[in-house]
């Protein structure tokens, strides 16, 4: 166990490193700078990992300090982490370092404010991972959408704005909810600490409901669950492409933390009782949002419908945790427990995936300032050794045994089967569209005939280019064909979260009277 505040370090560092970087301006040691502070603050992350005790499951690297009190209110800076939060650290430190390397010669327009923007969005985004006070985690929660908002409004396309616009206020309006919920769960505990809040068990039925609908709404538009989606594909479309991987391959991350953290612990009898509708709502996202992205014509919008689809199979192995614990009691069933591991290996391995498949597009884009499949086609005899990296990541996309893509659907399918036979038959519907609309993808792009001049011109990958894209294709090959170090980080920290919530599964009945 470390002795020091490595998770003040985790959150500050990258703070302080993107002032920094503003202070410098527009000068040579602008991009070290930041790429210093990243390859920094990824090191110290990985001491989270080496330092974790797994046979303590609980919160661990915990600090407390007294924050506000004033009024009769009580708010702490409250942090620590454990199997659950761990891994989504270490992911937002790694994506970070390549967004960094892969606007290093693109963005010339405020290169300083551009990369402290990321800088300080990694320092937000792992103070939400590790805040253990519910307003703590709001601050950060709210203060993750300025740096984004910023990077989209100010490096993004031509419709920018109203991206923009749309993204803030879908994303802000959940968080009212949110937070209307959390000083009414205050008022009852008397505490902010989520400790305190997941024992509360007497909570009446009617505001049980309310809290549940609260929490769904606000976490639910960050994953984005559908119908609260239409905000993404706008956001991706405009957003430069650092922009895009992090919304995708972090940003999205939170809200499925945040069902862990808030929704399933302390309202779960509620969770359970509406668990059926959030997996029909999941299995008909996969399937639906599978078919919205095989007509696709813009390539990053193909990549952001299927990232809505991927990221169903991450609620559907949340929720289907209440249907299997009814068919097969237990504080901790095997299926259950496989159904959470399969929903956090989706939201890590989406992370490499869609990263890489946005980093991909960003490539082409630089190149022949197109998104239009159409305008392609041959790229592979002009580009080989980015065709090769692109038909991995597109395979992981479909979810080809072997790549990372593989392993949390897997897991998620095959808890399914342990509900109802039907949910596994319908959510595997998602590896038939997978393949259809990335294999129809690389098709246009890569092979046929060369049929442009912008084509014939392409040049392969450059040494950086090839640096970022090696790295993810060693995460998405690592977490496919060695899993094992990831779910083995994780899985007392989730039979500790089913006990948290198999405690609050109440009787509605009992919480009616």
């Amino acid at each position: 166990m470390l002795d020091w505040s490595i998770l003040s370090f985790l959150i500050w560092l990258p703070i302080l490193g993107g002032a920094g970087v503003l202070l410098a301006g527009e000068r040579n040691v602008t991009r070290q700078l930041a790429l210093a502070v990243t390859v920094l603050t990824f090191l110290v992350s990985l001491l989270l990992y080496t330092h974790y005790d797994l046979a303590r499951p609980g919160l661990q690297f915990g600090e407390q300090l007294a924050w506000i009190d004033a009024f009769g209110i009580r708010i702490n800076y409250a942090l620590a982490a454990d199997g659950i939060a761990i891994p989504l650290i270490i992911l937002n430190c790694f994506i970070t370092i390549l967004v960094i390397i892969a606007g290093w010669e693109v963005i010339q327009y405020r290169p300083a404010q551009y990369m402290a923007a990321f800088l300080i969005m990694e320092g937000l985004v792992n103070g939400v991972f590790a805040a253990q006070d519910a307003i703590l985690f709001y601050i950060f929660f709210e203060g993750m959408l300025i740096p984004m908002f910023l990077i989209i409004g100010i490096w993004g396309g031509p419709n920018r704005v109203y991206a923009t616009i749309k993204f803030f206020l879908y994303t802000f309006l959940g968080s009212v909810f949110l937070l209307v919920s959390l000083i009414y769960l205050y008022q009852q505990s008397g505490s902010f600490a989520l400790q305190d809040l997941y024992r509360m068990h007497d909570i009446d039925m009617h505001a049980q409901l309310l809290i549940f609908l609260s929490f769904l709404f606000a976490f639910g538009v960050k994953i984005p669950m559908w119908p609260v989606h239409t905000w993404l594909p706008d956001a991706h479309v405009e957003a430069p492409t650092g922009g895009s991987v992090i919304l995708a391959a972090i940003t999205l991350k939170v809200g499925g933390y945040a069902f862990l953290r808030f929704l399933l612990p302390i309202v779960g009898d509620m969770a359970a009782e509406y668990a059926w509708l959030i997996v029909l709502l999941s299995l008909w996202t996969i399937v639906y949002i599978g078919f919205v992205a095989l007509v696709q014509a813009d390539m990053k919008k193909l990549i952001a419908y299927s990232s809505i689809a991927h990221m169903a199979f991450v609620t559907l192995g949340f929720f289907l945790v209440f249907l299997i614990q009814r068919l097969l009691p237990g504080t901790a069933s095997n299926g259950a427990i496989m159904a959470l591991q399969g929903g956090m290996m989706q939201m890590v391995s989406h992370g490499f995936v869609s990263g890489a498949m946005f980093l991909c597009i960003g490539v082409l884009y630089d190149r022949m300032h197109t998104r239009e499949i159409s305008a392609y086609g041959g790229v592979a005899s002009r580009m080989p050794w980015f065709a090769a990296f692109f038909v991995l990541f597109s395979m992981a996309n479909a979810g080809l045994p072997g790549t990372s893509g593989f392993v949390g659907e897997f897991m998620v399918i095959l808890a399914s089967a342990k509900a109802n036979i039907w949910i596994a038959v319908v959510a595997a519907l998602t590896l038939i569209l997978g393949a259809a609309y990335s294999l129809w993808l690389v098709r246009r792009l890569l092979f046929g005939e060369v049929r442009t001049d912008a084509v014939n011109q392409l040049q392969d990958l450059n040494r950086r280019e090839f640096l970022v894209l090696s790295l993810l294709a060693a995460a998405v090959l690592w977490l496919g064909i060695w899993p094992r170090p990831l779910t083995d980080l994780m899985e007392p920290s989730l039979h500790q979260l089913m006990e948290q919530v198999m405690l609050t599964d109440v009787s509605i009945n009992e919480l009616g009277n």
